[in-house]
């Protein structure tokens, strides 16, 4: 990275940071909202649903139209919308006494428009900053939102074990001091020029493209692999393993965010064949989560747990990479079209393991064999979700190998063409 952009380098990672805590903080606080306000398992699936859902309209919105936004005042402005929404999601319970949840769903959808924002223009403004290989750029920022998510899961099970869950509202406005950091951070800082297409038909053309597409539905299938996984460990160790919040927690949710952590750093300090990172990430991840669902042993549902956030590391940043590759004329709509699938995977992913474990709690016959199995039928509701959830990292090893494929038959291509 070259000098006179540390401040925006930094101001970038500090929103990548924030949308960490987007991404699990409801999934942190699913059990003090089930005990304390009463919200069934599937409401609380239906706050993810709805984080990815408004991150995947404000992606769709930048796929069309990014040319009419002024790109580098919507980048400095977006921490400010943020901080609006941890606010209201904090005072949810005073605003919406009756009706608390009603509350966490406002403000949900207010710092998902943030993240939202963040994800389609912060990947491009790192991207754009000159630097000798802007692709590890890339992977590094994606490597601080996974240590961003261990910093924030160590800081909210610390706090709400001290403190205890009944202030959790202050544990919010800790976290809300990231983009108010951000912000301030983006203050004065000069924002690198970025691609849009000219006009809304342009961008029309480009999601013609057969190619455009089958990366859109890889990310989609790792964005469901990993959001999937990390939206639902901590609630899986502690209903079907038995384990305390606490440990839950942090072998689980803060094991996941680590182990994808030096996942993505290790790519960014060595990595070199994007598809070949997919391809074999998605069939470990596939192993992982039969791991998780079918272990009999919890301290291998654990394992399975954590390592599944090593296998997903690369499935989303590597998308990004090798798209932004193939087509290194897209710009801002690329990268919004890649925030669109992946979004999409990532909100219908965590919804199904919530539906999935909500149906199998209420069958009585699933119960009474639950019970056979020497399990609740929470447990057994859990682990049936987690099963159901293998099915995307499953998939995504057909779409990854087709890429793996193709990519060394170009190159095949390409070293033949140079040996003539």
């Amino acid at each position: 990275m070259k000098k006179g952009y540390a401040r925006l380098t930094w101001a970038c990672y500090i929103s990548n940071i924030t949308m960490s805590a987007v991404a699990c903080l409801s999934p942190l606080l699913f059990l003090t909202f089930h005990e304390g306000y009463n919200i069934s398992f599937s409401l609380l699936g239906f706050l993810l649903l709805i984080n990815f859902a408004t991150q995947l309209s404000v992606d769709l919105i930048f796929s069309f139209f990014s040319h009419k936004f002024n790109l580098a005042w919507t980048v400095k402005t977006m921490p400010l919308i943020a901080l609006v929404g941890f606010v209201i999601y904090a005072l949810a319970p005073v605003i919406f006494p009756a009706v608390p949840y009603v509350g966490l769903l406002v403000g949900t959808v207010i710092f998902s428009a943030a993240s939202g924002l963040n994800e389609v223009l912060i990947s491009p403004v790192v991207a754009a900053i000159p630097s000798d290989d802007p692709d590890k750029e890339v992977s590094k920022l994606h490597a601080v939102f996974a240590w961003g998510v261990v910093g924030v899961v160590l800081l909210s099970t610390l706090f709400l074990w001290l403190c205890g869950r009944e202030f959790w509202q202050w544990l919010i406005a800790l976290l809300a001091l990231l983009p108010a950091l951000a912000f301030c951070l983006f203050i004065g800082c000069k924002i690198p020029e970025m691609k849009t297409p000219e006009k809304t038909k342009d961008a029309a053309r480009f999601l013609k493209n057969k190619g455009a597409w089958l990366c859109v539905i890889g990310i989609f299938l790792g964005g469901a692999a990993e959001l999937t996984m990390s939206g639902w460990a901590s609630t899986y160790l502690e209903e079907a393993l038995g384990l305390d919040k606490v440990w839950g927690d942090i072998l689980g949710v803060a094991t996941f965010a680590a182990t994808q952590g030096v996942g993505r750093t290790l790519y960014a300090k060595i990595g070199k064949n994007a598809p070949r990172a997919l391809c074999l990430g998605a069939i470990g991840a596939f192993v992982c989560y039969l791991l998780a669902a079918l272990s009999p042993w919890g301290w291998l549902g654990l394992i399975g747990c954590g390592l599944t956030g090593f296998c997903v590391s690369m499935l989303w940043p590597g998308s990004l990479i090798i798209s932004s590759a193939k087509f290194p004329t897209g710009g801002v709509l690329i990268f919004a079209l890649m925030a669109a699938g992946g979004d999409l995977g990532a909100a219908l992913g965590p919804q199904m393991v919530g539906a999935v474990a909500d149906a199998a709690i209420a069958i009585p016959a699933l119960a009474s064999w639950a019970e056979g199995l020497g399990m609740t039928a929470g447990q057994l509701g859990m682990r049936a979700g987690l099963l159901i959830g293998a099915l995307f990292p499953l998939f995504a090893i057909v779409v990854y190998g087709h890429m793996w494929r193709k990519d060394n038959k170009e190159k095949r291509l390409l070293y033949g063409e140079e040996g003539r």
